[in-house]
């Protein structure tokens, strides 16, 4: 007989007669879905909430999705060309990383083409406006190089002393004009799944505004180290925040001193919990600075014959987005939006209804906290894309109202329960990622009872390596109903107490029960 047979038979002994366990009721799941809100569509002007809803109705997929790649239209439009100023020192820039995760067969690529298309066109408007300059720019730099090295070539090839200097002299000059002589890069909006390094080279031609926008998740894998190895998230980190950035190409050093990244994904809720397991995403905040929606999905309820967008909503999407990112392309400071006193006594009514959630004990986002820590920043650069998109030529010159501030909020509360789905996918609440080890224990060793110290030798040491790091996971699973715990019989001798006991739901020692 071993130990826990030998208290096993003790426990028995000691018991009193007649004793009975009350009957076990249906257990808590321990990942219940959450009850996650709608996406606010009235929080867009109009023209832009129309559209939303047009573009859901036509390919019949939830508004969540196609609301939320509106604001990375917004940011891509706005970003790097617009900040809003919050208080004191504070600015936020208009840039935001959003990502929706729906499964296959949702029609993804549908949506991010109806969404992204306006910013295309602006691509290709930009393109056509400045390939003059770039022309000219190219001819001159071509022309000052022919000139720079000719005067070297006749300043090598010597002559008297006194002209050698004179010309030595004038070929440097040359050379330093060619030098100077900047040909203007292509203009882009957008990128796809890029390297990081393209990525940063990209965001340095164009003056530190650049969008990655994806139908697909494969920036992860690229994220990840698909190509290098090692994961490389800088160019994301400080894109996202606006921290300089040193990028080194064709062996010159630029520093961009306010990069603005902005991104727009739809992607398989799978690559959610992938992005968890990417080496230092979290630990670096690459995880707190998306923006998350989790809809769900239609496939099943969709109706075969649907209301198409109607042309007039269509164009005036199209005129607005255009209007909005051609206004701002030529900015290179940034356009300052300010917060009317009313938006501010709003914003801080927010950030005082948020931090007691922060707390360790009771906090509903104090497992989260990475990522909730950011939401009064996420919050003003909300308002300020919802600002851009009711004033698409003229925003810098009207401040953001207590209204828009509102807005703002209905959004962060919005990717605030679909941020705690998600991270729930990603395993981000420790206690119950180790419940569900626990319990996987259990399925498969289909006991009636257990103690703690038999259920410890079964469990991986590497998850828990004390027994104390068990007890959270216990209790976790004692508040579901899944176990029961059972008190602790001394036999009054001396030695080693006895192993706390749990009884097992019928239902996990016997799955037909």
């Amino acid at each position: 007989m071993d130990s826990s047979e030998l208290w096993a038979f003790f426990d028995a002994q000691d018991a009193p007669e007649g004793t009975g366990e009350a009957p076990w009721e249906e257990p808590i799941p321990l990942t219940a879905r959450r009850e996650l809100p709608a996406f606010p569509t009235e929080v867009f002007p109009a023209w832009l909430g129309d559209y939303v809803r047009a573009v859901a109705e036509e390919t019949q997929t939830p508004v969540d999705m196609a609301g939320a790649l509106a604001l990375a239209v917004l940011g891509t439009a706005a970003g790097g060309r617009a900040v809003v100023q919050v208080r004191g020192r504070w600015r936020e820039p208009t840039n935001v990383f959003v990502v929706v995760a729906l499964p296959p067969g949702n029609r993804k690529s549908a949506v991010f083409n109806l969404m992204a298309n306006p910013l295309y066109r602006c691509e290709a408007l930009l393109v056509t406006q400045s390939a003059g300059r770039i022309v000219e720019a190219e001819i001159t730099a071509r022309l000052a190089k022919e000139v720079a090295e000719s005067a070297a070539a006749k300043a090598a090839r010597g002559a008297d002393a006194d002209k050698r200097d004179e010309l030595v002299a004038e070929a440097i000059s040359l050379a330093q004009a060619a030098e100077s002589v900047t040909v203007p890069a292509k203009p882009r909006l957008l990128a796809d799944d890029a390297t990081p390094e393209v990525i940063a080279s990209l965001l340095a031609e164009q003056g530190g505004r650049l969008s990655v926008m994806s139908a697909e998740g494969g920036i992860f894998d690229i994220i990840a180290g698909r190509y290098s190895g090692t994961p490389n998230l800088d160019v994301f980190l400080r894109g996202q925040a606006g921290d300089r950035l040193r990028v080194d190409r064709r062996g010159r050093e630029e520093f961009i001193e306010a990069p603005a990244l902005t991104m727009g994904l739809t992607v398989q809720p799978g690559v959610l919990e992938d992005i968890g397991r990417i080496k230092g995403a979290d630990e670096r905040g690459l995880l707190a600075r998306f923006l998350y929606s989790l809809p769900k999905s239609l496939v099943g309820y969709r109706k075969v014959l649907t209301e198409p967008i109607p042309d007039a909503v269509a164009a005036t999407y199209e005129e607005h987005v255009t209007a909005l990112t051609m206004s701002l392309t030529d900015w290179t400071d940034p356009a300052v939006l300010q917060l009317s006193p009313e938006a501010g006594d709003v914003l801080v009514a927010f950030e005082k209804r948020q931090e007691p959630r922060l707390r360790e004990r009771g906090g509903d986002l104090a497992h989260v906290q990475n990522w909730a820590n950011k939401l009064g920043g996420a919050t003003c650069r909300l308002a300020g894309l919802l600002h851009l998109a009711a004033h698409p030529s003229n925003g810098h010159t009207e401040p953001i109202s207590a209204d828009t501030m509102r807005a703002a909020v209905k959004l962060t509360d919005y990717f605030t329960g679909h941020a705690l789905a998600v991270f729930d996918l990603m395993g981000a609440d420790h206690t119950a990622a180790r419940a569900h080890a626990v319990l996987e224990v259990l399925r498969a060793q289909q006991w009636s009872e257990v103690s703690k110290r038999d259920l410890m030798v079964k469990l991986s040491r590497a998850e828990f390596p004390t027994v104390a790091d068990l007890d959270p996971a216990l209790n976790l699973l004692e508040d579901h109903g899944y176990i029961r715990c059972q008190p602790v019989q001394r036999s009054g001798g001396r030695g080693r107490p006895p192993s706390p006991r749990y009884l097992i739901h019928p239902q996990l020692a016997d799955p037909t029960a």
